[in-house]
């Protein structure tokens, strides 16, 4: 039974019982001090239209929400530390924990992993590169988040090579037929477009991660019917993939809009246990 929680992820993780887990992917607030929002909007045909499409036809732009959270924490490392103590708890011996987050608290974040851990037990920092968005004229534009991936056990930890997705051979014209068509592993840089506005992926929730991300994680860091967690689940994008892989999925969030966008996106699963929600009571209380 895959399952879901909404609310404060710590009494959840503590009540959890030890090394009951095999894979925890975690994105949490990243500490920016600012809001994270995200406008919906849809377009419709209107004379009165402020947009022009194809065969001239008027456009009009309406907004039809906004989804968001107030990513700011008094002392950060503070907020984290009990959390992960929890998640290197339930991690089963041969469990990885990857820690998704950005260039501002990576370093202070890599201090306290290390203590929880061990720093032998690091595996790698992986740089997610996109190519997305504004960019500042004051300083090179951050363009990547990064992702500490640590084991609880150095010597027997799941990595499972030969299924990890592939990449294209940057000159295929050199390498060979056979090698060009089975293409080449990746390495600790990733390049992998943001989810795209147009995207059937898109729910519309702030800082969503694609999909092809933590298949990835998923595939090379667990295996078939093993237990997948993720407690700042935001927009359910790990359940999705542990899903779609034949994983099970426990999440956490305390956001009720994210239940809100998780309750659509897993209307077609079956068998989800909704701890503290009612993915079938609306907004308004009906």
């Amino acid at each position: 039974m895959n399952r879901i929680y909404f609310g404060d992820n710590l009494p959840v993780l503590q009540a959890l019982p030890a090394e009951s887990v095999d894979l925890i992917y975690v994105d949490p607030p990243f500490n920016t001090g600012k809001r994270q929002s995200r406008i919906q909007i849809r377009t419709e045909q209107s004379e009165e239209g402020n947009r022009t499409g194809f065969g001239g036809r008027r456009y009009l732009t309406v907004k039809v929400g906004q989804r968001g959270y107030l990513d700011m924490f008094d002392d950060y490392l503070a907020f984290l530390e009990p959390r992960l103590v929890e998640a290197y708890r339930i991690l089963k011996p041969h469990g990885s924990l990857y820690f998704h987050i950005d260039y501002r608290e990576v370093h202070y974040c890599k201090v306290l992993l290390d203590a929880i851990f061990g720093r032998d037990h690091f595996m790698n920092e992986i740089i997610w590169a996109y190519d997305y968005g504004a960019r500042t004229k004051r300083k090179w534009p951050p363009k990547h988040d990064n992702i500490l991936w640590y084991v609880k056990d150095r010597f027997h930890y799941t990595y499972n090579v030969d299924e990890i997705e592939r990449i294209p051979y940057m000159a295929p014209g050199l390498v060979g037929a056979e090698k060009a068509a089975r293409g080449k592993l990746p390495t600790d840089t990733w390049w992998h477009t943001i989810v795209p506005t147009n995207s059937h992926e898109k729910t519309g929730y702030p800082t969503q991660k694609p999909l092809g991300i933590l298949r990835r994680i998923i595939q090379a860091s667990s295996n078939p019917g093993e237990v997948v967690m993720d407690f700042f689940a935001g927009s359910g994008t790990t359940g999705m993939a542990a899903w779609e892989l034949g994983r099970q999925f426990i999440l956490i969030d305390n956001n009720l809009q994210a239940l809100e966008v998780m309750a659509k996106r897993f209307a077609h699963i079956p068998q989800i246990e909704w701890i503290g929600y009612d993915p079938y009571l609306l907004a308004d209380g009906s």
